[in-house]
């Protein structure tokens, strides 16, 4: 069976500003696509067009005890943008949002895109030092966060000797939890460098609501959004994306894939400066006129928890850590004589960033019912482009091609698009064509060069593709590490390992003995198994039960020589198993067995 899948077909569909074709895909033709015209912007495809679609009123974002309709975050969009250009922000000069989960991060968004800038996330609770490498790195023009991210940011800038030297202002929202007003006055403005002007966000939009300022009109191709790649192998670049990519994975993946409704209410665990989370906790449900329920905590299995029971959401966007985290929180919750969660509102999650062990799956399932679909995506793609999804869900797998989208297993060595794939059932390296390609990554042109090319991105990721046409992941190719000689995947050990009736969570990397490379698992154990770590014997008996288990099943290399147990695995600031972090700690000889 060939490997380079063409979607299937689809009906047409249209909005205000947007007429969308579906070419007729016949087997091994090129994929249907999603046309836009030339004058686009996606301030109107996700929001403004909402109300022309009379949906003005309709409820759009609930934030605690607050709601904000289409029509008043669109006002607030408008006059923000007005501002904006008023003061001199240029076409594709860039704006940094560094906000939690509030509703200001909607409307400072929307305000960018419809002011031509070039839109720039970044995560408020990252180190200061990495916030300030961001806004020097992209030369923000604006920057809208927290006074007290701000200040830390100035700080950082301080010390290390970063200059800013584009910045010239910075609007500012409170800190403020899920219980507090996201508009309240602040009480005072943190000092700027000289040049750097500091306004409240409120102030700015009650500014911008008294001018007349025209916006920019702009083009489907012109610069948009900057997504970080999530740095696993060095510092994060930005990807570089036009107004058309987003509209176009929003057409083909939310819309027909996964099927977002006007009826939904949608909550994230990944928070919003993640394009994962922009798109399905933000962009997919206004783009349908459905509402979003945000939370500003940091997200923990409690939190999560909460924001479900009170949004009553039927989209949930979920990565496999949280999955199982809400598993144990239902396990302590019904030890302690407390109901268990409900999540019977939801009808699907979404999980992505990271593997689903299919035993992991079938508890999640078994337990709160609705579907999971997990699938695979990248900030230089924008969103997923294969997918589980209704009626067509593979434990293990990551389902099959999004519409629209084409993908091909080939050899590591290939370095062009165009070269023979590996036979059906054999991992490769996946390449993906489709029209949310990034054009390349800033200040990067080797890394691009390596990455992109044409229609097509080399994702660096390992899968193989069975005759069915479904995808499996099989790790990166940087993560392999070979055992006497032969390659081991910690992705194929991990899943093993939760398989065992003891483990909620679990990482593997190479560890070193006498010289020689070894697997070196580190795991986190479920709520009713800690009583097994009270001791070191009976920690290191669950070592060696841990260590059998895989024997048993595994060949004898891909053993785990070595088990730690650890309360929580490291996460970067996307959510993901940070084994960057593990193997520092390795290193540092922090990582000791029973």
């Amino acid at each position: 069976m060939p490997h380079s899948l063409p979607p299937t077909s689809a009906s047409a569909s249209a909005s205000a500003t947007l007429a969308v074709s579906h070419e007729s895909a016949q087997p091994g033709s090129a994929a249907a696509s999603a046309r836009f015209p030339d004058e686009f912007n996606l301030a109107s495809y996700f929001l403004f067009d909402r109300l022309s679609e009379g949906k003005g009123d309709k409820v759009a974002l609930l934030y605690g005890p607050r709601s904000y309709c289409y029509r008043e975050i669109a006002e607030r969009a408008r006059s923000l943008a007005r501002l904006m250009v008023a003061q001199g922000l240029s076409p594709e000069e860039r704006v940094s949002i560094v906000l939690p989960d509030v509703p200001p991060f909607a409307w400072a968004l929307f305000a960018t895109l419809a002011a031509g800038g070039i839109l720039t996330m970044g995560n408020p609770a990252a180190p200061a030092e990495d916030l300030a490498y961001m806004l020097s790195y992209v030369k923000a023009r604006v920057l809208v966060t927290t006074p007290s991210v701000a200040a830390a940011i100035l700080r950082a800038c301080e010390e290390l000797g970063v200059t800013l030297p584009q910045l010239r202002t910075v609007l500012l929202c409170p800190d403020v939890s899920t219980e507090e007003d996201p508009e309240a006055p602040l009480p005072g403005l943190p000092g700027m460098p000289h040049g750097v002007n500091a306004l409240a966000l409120t102030d700015a939009i009650f500014a911008g609501g008294t001018l007349e300022t025209p916006l920019p009109r702009i083009h489907r191709d012109d610069p948009a959004i900057w997504l970080f790649t999530s740095g696993s192998t060095g510092r994060p670049k930005a990807a570089m994306h036009t107004h058309r990519d987003f509209a176009f994975n929003t057409e083909v993946y939310a819309k027909r894939t996964v099927g977002y409704r006007a009826s939904d209410v949608t909550v994230s665990v990944p928070r919003l400066f993640f394009g994962y989370a922009t798109g399905t906790n933000l962009w997919f449900p206004f783009a349908v006129g459905a509402t979003v329920g945000l939370f500003s905590e940091r997200p923990t299995a409690e939190s999560v928890a909460a924001a479900i029971a009170r949004y009553q959401p039927t989209v949930v966007t979920n990565v496999p850590t949280m999955l199982g985290k809400l598993l144990d929180f239902d396990d302590e919750r019904r030890a302690a004589g407390a109901p268990g969660l409900d999540l019977s509102s939801v009808r699907f999650h979404l999980s992505a960033g990271e593997a689903l062990p299919p035993a992991l799956l079938e508890r999640f399932v078994a337990r709160f019912g609705g579907e999971v679909y997990d699938g695979i995506g990248s900030a230089e793609m924008f969103h997923i482009y294969c997918s589980n999804r209704p009626g067509d869900v593979k434990p293990g797998s990551l389902g099959k091609v999004v519409e629209g989208y084409q993908l091909k297993i080939l050899p590591e060595e290939a370095t062009c698009p165009g070269g023979p794939e590996v036979a059906a059932g054999e991992i490769g390296v996946l390449w993906v064509k489709g029209d949310s390609v990034s054009y390349g990554y800033y200040q990067d042109r080797d890394k691009s060069w390596r990455t992109f090319h044409g229609h097509w991105c080399r994702t660096g990721d390992l899968f193989r593709i069975d005759d069915e046409g479904y995808l499996w992941f099989a790790g990166r190719a940087d993560d392999l590490f070979k055992v006497g000689g032969i390659f081991v995947a910690p992705l194929e050990v991990e899943e093993c390992l939760l398989t065992h009736e003891a483990v909620s969570g679990v990482a593997v990397i190479a560890g070193q003995d006498a010289g020689l490379t070894k697997p070196k698992a580190v795991v986190v154990v479920r709520p009713d198994a800690r009583a097994r770590l009270i001791s070191a014997a009976s920690r290191q008996a669950l070592a060696d039960e841990l260590k059998a288990h895989v024997q048993a099943r595994l060949s004898k290399h891909k053993y785990p020589r070595w088990v730690v147990f650890v309360d929580e695995l490291p996460k970067n600031d996307r959510g993901k198993v940070d084994k960057q972090e593990l193997a520092r700690r390795e290193r540092a000889g922090a990582l000791v067995e029973a």
